[in-house]
């Protein structure tokens, strides 16, 4: 059975950090690619990062580049996602997702997706 299965979520105040892991069973990252989303009450989906198996390639969406680090360890068959200097609007459910066809972190069509992990940063 695939799945992915995040954790490391929680309540931080904002300026704090949080590392979320996705932990993938069922199949292996090595050759998909692998993103991190995530979704406010009342809002869309977003993209947050994503990072290629290929080459290591990492992108980020403008709200959290600088502050935020994507990183896989294919060993473990793990996903991370470093959050740093929080701030009350990164808090959302985070959702990793992979994909065998990668295009960009947005256009993608990602095959399997995890169950999400609640982020509150406070202020």
């Amino acid at each position: 059975e695939v799945q992915l299965v995040e954790s490391g979520g929680g309540l931080v105040q904002a300026g704090g950090s949080l590392r979320l892991s996705c932990a993938a069973s069922g199949f292996t990252f090595d050759g998909y690619a692998a993103g991190w989303f995530r979704q406010a009450p009342g809002k869309e989906r977003e993209g947050v990062s994503c990072i290629t198996s290929s080459d290591g390639s990492t992108y980020y969406a403008d709200s959290v580049q600088g502050r935020f680090t994507i990183s896989s360890d294919n060993a473990k068959n793990m996903v991370y996602l470093e959050m740093n200097s929080l701030k009350p609007e990164d808090t959302a459910v985070y959702y990793c997702a992979a994909t065998s066809n990668f295009i960009d972190c947005g256009s993608s069509f990602y095959d399997y997706w995890g169950q999400g992990t609640q982020v509150t940063v406070s202020s």
